[in-house]
């Protein structure tokens, strides 16, 4: 091997010879440097000289590549590496890292590959739209709580290393992630700070390492743990091989509620893990009300339950019912009779617990158990037909006594009831059993994963037992721990107590965790989402306090809520060196740290309102606020003031106005505390009057709720201030807000229709529908009363200006302003 000094690119036979299969000089010179790597590429164009000369310029330089990597790891065997020459020459393999995923995929397997995992482990025939890229941008960005064009760099690191968009074109990628960013945070330019940074600050930041994207909870611990679809093992090769041709081998999940109640917080954890798993590998996720129990269920709840899971950012690629597969699941129950894995019992309620072992830990057989299978299918026929009333004939798995899970004690697959059902109404007169059900309908759904919290953990038995029976395909059912908040209660046979007794105002009162109580709050959905993925998800439950929840919706508010001056308890200041008839329109951020939400202009006027606690009579060295002879400054306003005198009521004592100077003439020095203020000014509708605002507190006195529930409520757990006063500003933000809400709902509504399962011709459809509604309430009004708390408005408040079409904007004659407290400051400890 002549040495690279050397060379002669015009004599030299290796140059001339990588040459001759159409790399340039400069790429035959360079390959030339590296013997190892010469020695391969020379053996590989002697070995196919038939079909390498005169190569397009591509197809060369992956050659020369392919022997660069097949110089730094073992060698392949000759059979191995022509399959990689051969599918770089038939196009296949057009990038240095599709050739290095085969090169690894082959050094871990033996020929003759399979071609299928071969084309997907590496890129083969990949092919994705803009649209689908764009759907998992915004899928990532939803689960992963991204909040600004900081988060730019590391987000498109992050979904180039994802199994979906792993073989995305980068650029396309790129501009995914840029689109979807400039629709959700606004213009980049807008997000910059103002003004240069200094040189040393920004040679700084550039040293300062980049920090590697943070994985996701999706790709670590339970969740990045779980089995590749078709990883799941079956009774019967034929049923993985048909379920991985249905679902195309992506991830299908399913979130399966109970329609006979309002999901509460610990649901969010759910809804989270189902849909955001399947989001994240690209796969789908079902929306599947569990009607079973036609006794328990009204509409209102599968309204709700649809409009919750929207609310929360999911939006469900099909919604089906349990009751759907009725039909089919009597068959399956028949069929299960057939093979004597199935008996009608007559046993009481009684007997059929004494048979369970309830009373003695150990199952003993029930006396129908060995009734012949004809017997069982004519009295199963009864059944169906009406002749027995509930609890008179139960239709019961024939398991295995023996086993040590109770789960495994002939479990009920059906029983008798007479309440007509929402959707099929009279035709039938028995119902499937959730544990015959729920493994049945995701065979039938053909999910891939069934996540289920970890009290379900014993049923994985029968669950495999029943879909093996019947021999028919098996999904994996896997339980994480569930979640649940300190001082609160999930229960809704408890939470109905508390409704009926007066203790709080509905389902939806504030003060309860239930997920339309939270959103009617004001919490916003994004900060539930985010405080459920920094949770993580393990099979360790979640008993988490009060206080954090709280902490990590003040976190998630900071940073995307609105500042607007507002002030609780009023008390007047007239600014004596004023005129009357002075108003200076200030113009102020709506957050000093994030531009992109915009200005607000608000008068300062002689009469202003300050907050009554922001006065004492007596001055004090650890008192930084207004006294008498004090200098404050105003957030905001041009200048500071002085207080001079004080008005007080004559028989209380009560300070009743202040008497003020603005200091606007000479040097002042800096104040060393600045107070919120609202200033009186008619022709621009200020202050904006707050008819209620509602300060909510902890329902229960104890962070472990005992039992006797109703004993341990807190006195005081809802104080309604009737005083509070906002700057004119809340008119504008509030408009916007609720425009924007609509704007928003109405885009992911269409897109929903758009890419949702639609019914098939001639079916019943009575399905809950996804409406732009459902997304927007008065609670998309969400500010922050500077050093007061975070706000939203009440669904009791009543303002004109904000209905659909609407061109006014300010207080209309009836209007009603009402406020909840979302979560207090952080300062209010220390303030109080």
């Amino acid at each position: 091997m002549s040495k690279a000094t050397n060379v002669d690119p015009d004599t030299d036979p290796l140059v001339l010879l990588f040459k001759s299969v159409g790399l340039t000089q400069a790429k035959a010179l360079e390959a030339v440097k590296a013997p190892k790597s010469a020695a391969i590429l020379k053996d590989i164009i002697e070995s196919h000289k038939d079909t390498v000369t005169g190569l397009e310029e591509k197809h060369a330089t992956l050659l020369a590549n392919l022997a660069v990597l097949l110089s730094k790891t073992p060698l392949l065997a000759t059979d191995q590496r022509d399959f990689v020459v051969k599918a770089i020459l038939d196009s296949k393999l057009k990038s240095v890292d599709q050739v290095t995923a085969a090169i690894k995929y082959i050094d871990g397997h033996k020929l003759p590959f399979d071609e299928g995992e071969f084309n997907k482990e590496t890129g083969v025939g990949f092919s994705i739209t803009v649209e689908e890229i764009s759907s998992q941008v915004e899928a990532y960005v939803t689960t992963n709580n991204i909040s600004g064009w900081a988060s730019l760099g590391p987000v498109i690191s992050a979904l180039k290393n994802t199994p979906e968009l792993r073989w995305a074109p980068p650029l396309d990628v790129k501009k995914g992630v840029e689109q979807v960013f400039l629709a959700k945070f606004g213009s980049k330019e807008a997000a910059k700070p103002k003004g240069k940074e200094s040189k040393p600050a920004a040679k700084a930041k550039e040293d300062t390492p980049v920090p590697a994207p943070k994985r996701s909870v999706f790709e670590e611990g339970f969740l990045g743990q779980l089995h590749k679809p078709g990883g799941n093992p079956q009774i019967h090769p034929h049923l993985r091989e048909a379920h991985l041709a249905a679902t195309g081998g992506q991830v299908w999940t399913r979130f399966p509620p109970e329609p006979n109640g309002y999901l509460h917080i610990g649901h969010s954890k759910a809804i989270f893990v189902n849909f955001g798993y399947a989001a994240h590998h690209g796969g789908k996720c079902y929306l599947r009300y569990d009607d079973t129990n036609p006794e328990k269920e009204e509409a209102r709840y599968f309204e709700s339950i649809l409009e919750m899971v929207r609310w929360l950012g999911f939006e469900p690629w099909k919604i089906t019912y349990s009751s759907d597969y009725f039909t089919q699941l009597y068959e399956f129950a028949v069929e299960l009779i057939r093979r004597d894995k199935a008996y009608v019992c007559h046993c009481t309620q009684e007997e059929i617990k004494v048979d369970r072992g309830e009373k003695r830990g150990q199952p003993r057989p029930c006396i129908h158990r060995s009734r012949p299978v004809e017997e069982s299918l004519v009295e199963f026929e009864n059944m169906k037909n009406g002749k027995y009333r509930p609890k008179e004939a139960n239709l019961r798995m024939k398991q295995d006594l023996e086993d040590g899970n109770p789960q495994m004690w002939d479990l009920t697959a059906y029983r008798v009831l007479e309440t007509p059902h929402h959707r099929t109404h009279d035709k039938w007169k028995i119902y499937p059993t959730y544990d015959f059900t729920h493994c049945l309908v995701d065979s039938m759904e053909n999910i891939s994963h069934s996540l289920c919290t970890v009290e379900f953990i014993a049923s994985r038995q029968s669950y495999d037992w029943l879909c093996d029976a019947l021999e028919v395909y098996k999904p994996r059912q896997s339980e994480y721990g569930r979640l649940s908040l300190e001082g609160s209660i999930m229960s809704k046979r408890k939470i109905l107590a508390l409704v009926e007794d007066g203790f709080v105002n509905g389902w939806d009162d504030p003060r309860l965790y239930t997920l339309i109580a939270l959103r009617r709050r004001g919490v916003p959905p994004g900060a539930i989402i985010s405080f459920v993925s920094t949770l993580g998800v393990s099979t360790a439950a979640s008993n988490i306090e009060l206080a954090r929840f709280e902490q990590s919706v003040r976190q998630y508010l900071e940073g995307t809520s609105p500042r607007l001056l507002m002030v609780m308890k009023p008390l007047k200041v007239t600014i004596e060196n004023l005129p009357e008839d002075y108003c200076l329109m200030v113009e102020k951020p709506l957050h000093p740290k994030v531009p992109e939400l915009g200005m607000s202009t608000i008068p300062f006027t002689r009469t202003i309102y300050i907050e009554a606690d922001d006065f004492r009579t007596e001055d004090s060295k650890d008192y930084f606020r207004l006294a008498p002879g004090k200098t404050v400054g105003l957030f905001q306003a041009p200048y500071p003031i002085t207080c001079t005198s004080f008005k007080t009521d004559p028989i209380t004592g009560e300070v009743l106005e202040l008497i003020c100077k603005l200091e606007n003439e000479g040097p002042t020095k800096k104040p060393k505390a600045f107070i919120q203020w609202v200033a009186e000014h008619a022709p621009s509708g200020s202050p904006v009057k707050v008819d209620e605002t509602r300060i909510f507190n902890q329902l229960f006195k104890s962070d472990r709720v005992p039992s006797d529930f109703k004993s341990d409520i807190a006195p005081n757990t809802l104080e309604v201030v009737k005083t509070a006063i906002v700057e004119v500003g809340f008119w504008s933000l509030a408009k916007r807000s609720m425009e924007e809400a609509r704007k928003e709902a109405t885009a992911r509504t269409e897109k929903a229709a758009r890419e949702r399962f639609t019914v098939e011709p001639g079916a019943e459809d009575d399905t809950p529908h996804a409406t732009s509604e459902q997304l927007v309430g008065n609670e998309c009004v969400r500010f922050q009363g500077l050093r007061v708390a975070y706000f939203s408005l009440d669904k009791d408040a009543r303002i004109a200006s904000l209905d659909e079409g609407s061109k006014a904007t300010g207080r209309g004659q009836g209007d009603y302003v009402v406020l909840n407290r979302i979560v207090s400051l952080k300062e209010d400890s220390g303030k109080s």
